[in-house]
């Protein structure tokens, strides 16, 4: 991979040898390497003062996290390959994880894929990209995630606030297939119907799945209050353990509607 080098300061690299993939803009070099002479998503190596190699990456000088590191790996640079071979460890990890396929299959950092987020709903995905690293990468993104998963539909939710603060447009667009206004998911044996192109996030908050699978473990009391609801993915498991009685609260009111429904 041929790409222009960022030079970190004396001993700032410490970090990133022991794994981490954020650089800050003060650890950066800016007289070896002004960070203005960068595009906001452009490819780069990152390097220490002495001139070791650490990480292919992604920079953008306007945000306060400059670069993030994508492979350690000198032999992988950031090239469609890593994509699929990122996606297949993902989605390797998660089969053996889960019975059904409604997870979170990418979780950005976690799974070598900073500014990427993958939630699965059987043959849909909903994909977040949050970086201009990651978003200038899209199209081998998407091609990749086809080739890895094979789905019917993929939906982009790029509408976070989040993207603002790397210079990127807000837009939620269907580029595979057609997006149903909604679809069911299981999760905990416990069905959901979730609306992936207008719901919050990317329709669903996987991320907590695993803490609300603990919930029967702890037992769960006559009487639960379930705020900052939703579409009541707590609350109606709640409900389901042995709650005798559930009340959600959130401000939307089609999120409401759709506690009443999932109820």
């Amino acid at each position: 991979m041929n790409a222009p080098a960022i030079r970190l300061k004396k001993d700032q690299e410490r970090r990133m040898l022991a794994g981490h993939c954020w650089v800050y803009s003060n650890e950066v070099d800016t007289e070896a390497t002004p960070l203005k002479a960068f595009e906001p998503g452009q490819p780069v190596e990152v390097i220490s003062q002495s001139g070791r190699w650490l990480g292919f990456g992604y920079v953008n000088p306007h945000s306060l996290i400059c670069a993030r590191v994508v492979s350690h790996d000198r032999r992988r640079p950031l090239t469609p390959s890593l994509w699929v071979q990122r996606l297949r460890s993902a989605l390797e990890l998660r089969e053996r994880l889960y019975r059904r396929p409604f997870y979170r299959l990418v979780f950005g950092e976690s799974d070598g894929l900073p500014g990427l987020v993958v939630d699965r709903y059987g043959d849909l995905l909903s994909v977040q990209i949050t970086i201009a690293g990651m978003d200038r990468a899209r199209a081998d993104i998407l091609t990749a995630l086809e080739q890895v998963v094979r789905p019917q539909t993929i939906i982009l939710r790029n509408d976070t606030q989040v993207r603002e603060l790397e210079g990127l447009t807000l837009e939620v667009e269907t580029v595979l297939g057609e997006a149903p206004d909604q679809l069911e998911l299981t999760e905990n044996d416990t069905r959901f119907l979730v609306s992936p192109l207008s719901g919050q996030k990317t329709g669903w908050f996987y991320d907590q799945a695993e803490n609300r699978a603990r919930l029967a473990r702890f037992g769960v009391p006559n009487r639960v209050l379930d705020v900052c609801s939703y579409v009541g993915a707590w609350g109606v498991q709640a409900a389901v353990a042995g709650a005798e009685e559930v009340v959600c609260v959130d401000s939307p009111p089609a999120a409401l509607e759709q506690v009443g429904e999932n109820a």
